[in-house]
């Protein structure tokens, strides 16, 4: 490690890598993968130190399909350690349609995720007697653990006419299938979750005080994205909705004075001394010129999070 590098905090760490996820492993190395300007694969950077990534060389570990199910659209890959292997859980849309978005899963059983071969596992299966999830526009799986039981929680659009994404959460039964019938956590409720298009998706979770706390990002990718948060006992059922509670309003949002315009789908780590680090991104500029989903300037940051005295989590750019 370098040690004459510093973390910056809510400036551009990574450029134009969208969609941040950073795992720390149990030997202290860093993993970070992103969802790329031309989202066509997935790449692994590693480094002994958060201050390291961002010099560290990129592996393309996986690229897309040249037609068929995952050949276009590859988003928002995570990189998971679950009993013993790695998994890699990314969105992919079809050339012949492109937004038939679904989630597969990757697969890694050596000890280096950058240098070890990966294997398909194809699309998330979902519990036998499940018949909706995954029918439609699905994305932005992420994966936790509460309690010796594995949960994956995932966007997914649905309703007649206008297209709403909601989110929703299920029990795995293996690192590649449910365990039981999707329940939904949360619907575009409010004014914030709607500009645009009705969003709820990127959900990330970080645990602390026995409390598990779920954001998610909101709205269109553009200015208006932004966070939420959910709430739910540790103890509790979590497949039971009404286990978690919704903030009324964003936890984190645009900062015009800053410059700092739709932060969002984040993901949580620690640095190397323990002190929690929210992973998210963010733009520079406060309008963009045609479709901000390929306006590539969407750029991995870093904040610290810190705790308020009732044990909850504080997002600030101050």
């Amino acid at each position: 490690m370098d040690t004459t590098k510093k973390l910056k905090y809510n400036e551009p760490w990574i450029l134009q890598r969208a969609d941040p996820y950073v795992y720390r492993h149990t030997d202290g190395s860093y993993f970070f993968t992103a969802s790329v300007p031309a989202y066509d694969g997935i790449f692994i950077r590693k480094a002994d130190s958060l201050a390291d990534l961002p010099d560290a060389p990129e592996t393309e570990v996986w690229h897309k399909h040249e037609s068929g199910p995952a050949s276009i659209h590859i988003w928002a890959p995570e990189l998971h350690f679950i009993d013993g292997s790695w998994y890699i859980y990314f969105a992919g849309g079809d050339r012949d349609d492109i937004w038939n978005i679904r989630p597969y899963v990757l697969r890694c059983d050596d000890a280096d995720p950058t240098t070890g071969s990966w294997t398909e596992l194809g699309k998330i299966q979902r519990a036998d007697e499940d018949e909706f999830s995954f029918e439609a526009f699905s994305l932005d799986a992420t994966v936790f653990e509460n309690k010796g039981k594995y949960y994956y929680i995932w966007a997914e659009k649905v309703g007649v006419g206008k297209q709403i994404s909601n989110l929703y959460i299920a029990e795995m039964e293996t690192p590649w299938k449910l365990a039981t019938v999707q329940v939904m956590l949360t619907t575009p409720d409010y004014d914030w979750e709607r500009v645009g298009f009705w969003v709820n998706e990127g959900p990330a979770v970080i645990k602390r005080g026995g409390k598990i706390f779920l954001t998610y990002s909101a709205s269109e990718t553009g200015k208006a994205y932004c966070m939420g948060m959910l709430t739910a006992d540790e103890d509790a059922d979590l497949l039971d909705p009404l286990s978690w509670k919704k903030e009324r309003y964003p936890v984190l949002a645009s900062d015009d004075k800053l410059g700092i315009f739709g932060p969002g789908h984040n993901s949580f780590t620690v640095d190397e001394e323990g002190n929690d680090i929210c992973v998210f991104h963010a733009r520079g500029e406060e309008t963009i010129e045609g479709d901000p989903l390929y306006n590539p300037n969407r750029h991995a940051m870093l904040m610290k999070v810190k705790w308020d005295n009732n044990g909850r989590p504080v997002f600030s750019f101050k």
